[in-house]
């Protein structure tokens, strides 16, 4: 079975930075496409970040420049690293992953940005 487990989350103050990791697990899995999704209380879940295969990213307008998304494609594993952080980016972070059997989300991981 397979699965992505986050790590990296936690608390940030404004201005500070995380990483996020999301590292896959389970035999036979090999992700093209992998991202990341927020969701703030209240909100629907919300593209941030996404990186082909190839290595092409896309990014919200409101984390370009502030966010950057790469992989490890040999890891299977996907990272967001959040500069310059703002209290609207605190939610829970979910990766995922698209294989031969279709999307797989990670279980999410808080991230809060307060002073």
């Amino acid at each position: 079975q397979v699965k992505l487990v986050e790590s990296g989350g936690g608390l940030a103050q404004p201005g500070g930075s995380l990483r996020l990791s999301c590292a896959a697990s389970g035999s036979g899995f090999s992700a093209n496409t992998m991202g990341w999704h927020r969701q703030a209380p209240g909100k629907e879940r919300e593209l941030v970040a996404v990186i082909t295969g190839g290595g092409n990213t896309n990014y919200k307008d409101s984390v370009k420049g502030r966010f950057t998304i790469s992989r490890d494609t040999a890891k299977n594993t996907v990272y967001l690293q959040m500069n310059s952080l703002k209290p609207e980016d605190t939610a829970v972070y979910y990766c995922w992953g698209v294989g031969a059997g279709g999307r797989v989300w990670g279980q999410g991981t808080q991230v809060t940005v307060s002073s």
